[in-house]
């Protein structure tokens, strides 16, 4: 369906001929858009690519849209998503900003070393506010960026400068105790050689704020990168970033252990396929002599068109969804543990109904299933899709 907004006084079309032109003046005068998909009409913003101007829906507004247009999302309760929303996540519907709670801190007392907590996704539920992990907000950025999200209808593959625009954007509309979280978030634009004296002097202005004092707290930022290698250094582990050479991120010896051991499926699978991309989330300051010392770390392995995966059966399942011309999301666990189920991907755009896509893992027990279970049944708007492990190789998608 050929998608409508209202801007400003007019309503248009994204295929009149003024369309571009109207977004990026939109763009310059911080207009929203109003998606016309449905009779109340549903507020978006206007991010930039380059020189391109595209719309995006607000946060957590995927289910205002109409099922049929681009911009709608299945229930966020097929994910991780949904157990996060109004505690960790908390949306304004006036400014459309997310307010989220963290359970790391962007601040550091003490004394400053080389070391890092590596975060854990596993761990007993505790009857409090839930809370967002390191891991957690970067599955919330990539959601929010529209990173989930593919069809083979779009031509080519998504390059780190895509990434990082979307990343930016969607930071732009989070706040973390009442500061934007895009002011601490830093993501190493494209490394060009002729460009280096220049990148590097606006690298050096963007972490001008955590270089470590003489007393008092230390500011920390975020560090969202693909990592190039792991380097053996004299005491430990340098983890190197792309576009980022020079600038190694240390690690020591019992830290990289405690890495290698919470990401051994991640490690395994990316040490198998070059396409695919290791991303780091880590929250960081500098010491006095200018290294990078990371305080906590988090890893997420994706495929080539930078889609998050878990384990070689996502990496499947995602592989052939991309092949398929409707438009698939690929599920984030968030804060969930493994033993926890949840829909590794969905078709939000199949008729008669959506199609929400489980794997079983083989050494699911009573439990997991019995929730799996309890999930599809509070969703008869879904259709179910199950590949067990256990009883063999990959069934037949749903048809489109």
């Amino acid at each position: 369906m050929t998608r409508r907004y209202w801007i400003g006084q007019a309503i248009v079309e994204e295929d009149d001929a003024g369309f571009d032109a109207a977004l990026a003046e939109a763009h310059r005068t911080r207009q929203r858009p109003v998606c016309l998909c449905c009779e109340k009409g549903a507020v978006m913003y206007i991010a930039r690519v380059g020189d391109q101007f595209f719309t995006k829906r607000m946060p957590l507004s995927g289910r205002n849209h109409d099922p049929r247009c681009q911009s709608y999302e299945p229930p966020y309760e097929l994910s991780g998503l949904g157990p996060l929303i109004g505690g960790a996540i908390q949306l304004d519907p006036a400014s459309g900003m997310a307010a989220l709670k963290l359970d790391f801190s962007l601040s550091k007392r003490g004394a400053q070393k080389s070391t890092c907590a590596v975060v854990q996704s596993e761990g007993p539920v505790k009857n409090e506010i839930r809370k967002m992990s390191l891991l957690a907000l970067l599955h919330y950025l990539w959601h929010q960026g529209g990173l989930t999200e593919w069809t083979a209808h779009w031509v080519g593959k998504r390059h780190w400068f895509q990434v990082r625009s979307h990343l930016i954007d969607a930071a732009a509309t989070m706040t973390v105790k009442g500061t934007a979280l895009a002011e601490r978030l830093f993501v190493p634009e494209n490394f060009r050689l002729e460009d280096k004296a220049a990148i590097e002097q606006r690298r050096a202005q963007a972490l001008a704020d955590i270089r470590a004092p003489v007393s008092g707290p230390r500011n920390l930022m975020l560090l969202i990168g693909e990592i190039k290698t792991f380097e053996s250094a004299r005491c430990g582990q340098r983890i190197v970033v792309k576009h980022m050479p020079g600038f190694p991120l240390m690690l020591e010896d019992i830290a990289w252990r405690r890495l290698h051991s919470r990401y051994a499926s991640e490690l395994e699978l990316w040490a198998a396929n070059e396409k695919a991309h290791l991303i780091a989330i880590a929250t960081f300051g500098l010491t006095q002599s200018g290294l990078v010392s990371i305080n906590e770390i988090a890893l997420m392995l994706s495929t080539e068109q930078w889609l998050p995966i878990e384990n070689a059966y996502e990496e499947r399942l995602v592989e052939r969804l991309a092949r398929q011309s409707s438009k698939s999301v690929k599920g984030l666990r968030f804060n969930l543990s493994s033993t926890q189920p949840l829909a590794a991907a969905t078709l939000p755009h199949r008729r008669p109904l959506p199609a929400a896509l489980y794997i079983v893992p083989s050494d699911a027990d009573e439990t997991f299933e019995q929730s799996l279970a309890e999930m599809i049944a509070a969703r008869p708007d879904v259709e179910p899709w199950i590949w067990r492990v256990a009883e063999g190789d990959m069934p037949a998608l749903p048809d489109a």
